[in-house]
């Protein structure tokens, strides 16, 4: 199977372009109680993954202890700790099984590199638990 039908499109979920602010994107992941979100650039490629303790470590090694100061640095600036690698969309979702092993979700990239959505790990859960069930019918 492909994995376009497990697909949330980029147009339904929230992401942040790596020229904002490390502030705004703090505020985008709180306000929606998420531990990681997505960067792409403004040509819409995939960046990077950034994960609530890559914003910490950039506050601690920064010596930031006022949200009000994180302003001053765009995402950009952020170091990625983890590798979070996009997949093309023509991948299979066996294959991103070991990829959502340490990922809340898969970033999915087009044939062009640009960023169009991501595969969250509950979503292949969801898929295996069908399919095991199918082959035990």
């Amino acid at each position: 199977m492909n994995i376009i039908k497990l697909l949330k499109p980029k147009a339904v979920i929230d992401y942040v372009y790596d020229d904002c602010t490390v502030r705004q994107a703090i505020e985008k992941m709180r306000a929606h109680g998420f531990t990681a979100i997505p960067v792409i650039n403004r040509s819409g490629e995939y960046v990077k993954t950034l994960a609530e303790g890559d914003f910490l470590y950039f506050m601690l090694d920064n010596n930031i202890f006022d949200v009000r100061d994180l302003e001053h640095y765009a995402i950009s600036d952020i170091p990625r700790r983890v590798r979070s690698e996009a997949v093309s969309v023509t991948e299979t979702v066996e294959a991103l099984v070991l990829r959502a092993m340490n990922q809340n979700f898969v970033p999915v990239i087009d044939d062009r590199k640009v960023f169009i959505g991501i595969v969250t790990r509950s979503d292949i859960l969801q898929y295996c638990h069908s399919a095991i069930n199918e082959a035990e019918d």
